[in-house]
């Protein structure tokens, strides 16, 4: 500074000139530097513009959920700032605008619009693919034609931009024709925009480049100015110095000898009172040692009394925490106790309770096993009773049966000429009802036989069922019967019973259908669990016959129960009361589920296989 001042003092037109200079130089890339912030800065914001209102344009199906509207930017872009002050003034459709930054393509989600510069080098064909399905709009900038869904270009001091219309339909996308309307509609064109804005950049390069040349040559010269300058200050420092010390001479011999006289007076005035001043100052500095050492023996004196006082009362504290602990000890001991003891109480309780109960419980038993052995005895005097009835059935009630049969016949063959009409038919009708006699006492012989065999085994129902088929081949061909049987899986059971079970399932839903229908008959079984939790098989026997009335569905397991007229369907309708009786041997239960004029399902559940 000192020397700056003095050539300043010394040229100061010459100093002036070369400051005005160095500004001038120095700040001419700053005014070229500003005018091209000024133009980049209005980009910056017709950029973030341009993303607002294409998102504006775009219609998403699934905005109503949301409570913001949401903005991806791949990269570290000066955008997410212009985006983020424009989202303080504008909102999208009705909603506040959030801006969010990624880093990583893979990290995009839960956002309606992704914006990203081809500056970054994002490959935009992963990042479309990374967003495909999700309901995202990608906006790209500097891109290839076609190759996101809306892309823009720098154009002069804007932006033009192109939209794939396909990629936005494919992805579920409404668009307003404005924004087709005012995009470019052709690669040529496309191509021809990209590379003027290419053409545009590389000039503009060229002019920072030549700015740059110019600003090194100025500051060339500055420099080869400031050395000149530096050299010139150098030598007007060094006459300054010549002459200063030749002054300062002159002034020492003028000085010399007045100095010389007064010395010896004024070095004895000097040393007296310098000698007074230091004795007082002595007296000062020794009383306020003394005030010091005074009060710092005070000072030690109450912190040993503060620092006793703090030992005291961290032992009052310390005996008081072994205090307090103590009692809590004592307290949660007594509690511990008496939960203890009341624990114990309701254990007593517990236990007497379930004495008393187990005691009325095995008495209970022991009145229900009396009344179980009681009914047990009653069973098996019932069960040789039925098998006493079995017996009369089979021989003292056909041989009656068969005798009236017998002589029905010779009545017949013999004097059939010499009834009338109605003899005849009187005869005729008396050996029907015989015959269907004969078959009502073979079918209840039949149903007190059912259960009473014990010897069970694995059955292979596939098996079973296509020699059952075989047997009724005929039948089966002249109804024209379809019967469709999935693998079923194997029970265990009476093979005898459970051929009848399901001859007599099958051979219903070939008689109960309307007529012109062919029956379709369709088995399937399952496993499931009943009440008990224990593992059972349950099959399907459904058809499309003739259905049956909800009304009557409670008693067509009944014995003989019967529907309708023999006229209409011939039968004893004793065949689902057989079906039922064997399911429950087996331990199962037989129920159904019919719609009149739809057909009907059979459901039962037997024994797996062992």
């Amino acid at each position: 500074m000192i020397r700056l001042n003095k050539l300043f003092i010394k040229k100061p037109f010459l100093a002036s000139k070369s400051i005005c200079l160095l500004f001038a130089i120095a700040f001419i890339p700053f005014f070229q530097s500003f005018a091209q912030n000024d133009v980049e800065q209005v980009k910056r914001l017709q950029r973030a513009i341009f993303i607002f209102n294409f998102s504006q344009q775009i219609g998403w199906d699934s905005l109503d959920d949301q409570e913001t509207f949401k903005i991806g930017v791949l990269g570290n872009d000066r955008t997410i700032i212009d985006l983020k002050t424009l989202a303080q003034k504008r909102k999208i459709h009705n909603k506040p605008v959030e801006i969010i930054q990624f880093d990583l393509v893979k990290n995009i989600r839960n956002v309606n619009v992704v914006y990203v510069n081809k500056k970054y080098n994002y490959n935009i064909k992963y990042v479309r693919g990374s967003i495909e399905g999700r309901n995202i709009l990608l906006i790209s900038e500097d891109y290839e034609y076609n190759s996101s869904m809306i892309n823009m270009v720098s154009v002069g001091e804007s932006f033009l931009y192109e939209i794939n219309k396909t990629r936005l339909k494919s992805e579920g996308f409404n668009f307003k024709p404005s924004l087709a309307d005012h995009a470019v509609s052709t690669s040529d064109k496309w191509k021809e925009l990209y590379q003027n804005s290419e053409e545009s950049l590389n000039i503009e390069k060229a002019k920072v480049k030549e700015q740059q040349l110019v600003i090194e040559d100025k500051q060339q010269e500055i420099k080869e100015k400031e050395d000149a300058l530096q050299g010139k200050e150098d030598l007007l420092l060094k006459r300054e110095q010549d002459l200063k010390n030749k002054t300062k001479q002159i002034t020492n011999l003028n000085l010399k000898n007045n100095l010389q006289k007064k010395q010896f007076e004024e070095k004895l005035t000097i040393e007296k009172k310098l000698e007074d001043n230091i004795r007082e100052q002595l007296d000062l500095i020794k009383a306020q040692e003394d005030r010091i050492a005074l009060g710092n023996a005070d000072l030690i004196k109450q912190q040993k009394k503060l620092e006793n006082q703090k030992a005291e009362i961290e032992a009052q504290s310390n005996t008081l925490k072994n205090q307090k602990q103590e009692l809590n000890l004592r307290r949660n001991f007594n509690i511990l106790l008496a939960v203890v003891l009341i624990l114990l109480i309701i254990l007593g309780l517990i236990i007497y309770r379930e004495y008393r109960i187990k005691n009325r419980l095995n008495k209970e038993l022991q009145v229900k096993n009396k009344e179980i052995f009681e009914q047990s005895q009653e069973l098996i005097s019932k069960n040789q009773e039925l098998e006493q009835f079995a017996y009369i059935a089979s021989h003292d009630l056909q041989e009656p049966l068969n005798t009236i049969s017998s002589f029905i016949g010779l009545i017949s063959e013999d004097y059939g000429d010499s009834f009338d009409e109605m003899g005849q038919e009187s005869l005729n009708f008396i050996q029907d009802a015989s015959i269907r006699m004969k078959k009502l006492i073979d079918a209840l012989l039949q149903y007190s036989r059912l259960g009473r065999n014990s010897d069970k085994i694995n059955i292979n129902l596939n098996l079973l069922l296509s020699e059952l088929e075989a047997d009724l081949k005929a039948v089966i061909e002249k109804t024209k019967a379809n019967i469709v049987i999935e693998d079923l899986h194997s029970v265990n059971g009476v093979p005898i019973e459970i051929r009848l079970l399901f001859q007599n399932l099958i051979s219903n839903a070939i008689k109960f259908v309307e007529k012109d229908v062919t029956p379709i008959i369709k088995i399937a079984s399952k496993k499931v669990y009943n009440e008990s939790n224990e593992e059972r098989i349950q099959f399907a026997v459904e058809d499309n016959g003739i259905g049956i009335p909800e009304e009557h569905q409670d008693r067509i397991f009944a014995i003989f129960q019967r529907l309708h007229t023999r006229d209409k369907y011939e039968g004893t309708g004793i065949g689902l009361a057989h079906c039922k009786k064997i399911v429950e041997s087996h331990g199962g239960n037989i129920w159904l589920e019919s719609q009149v004029g739809k057909g009907t399902t059979f459901y039962f559940t037997l024994p797996l296989q062992t």
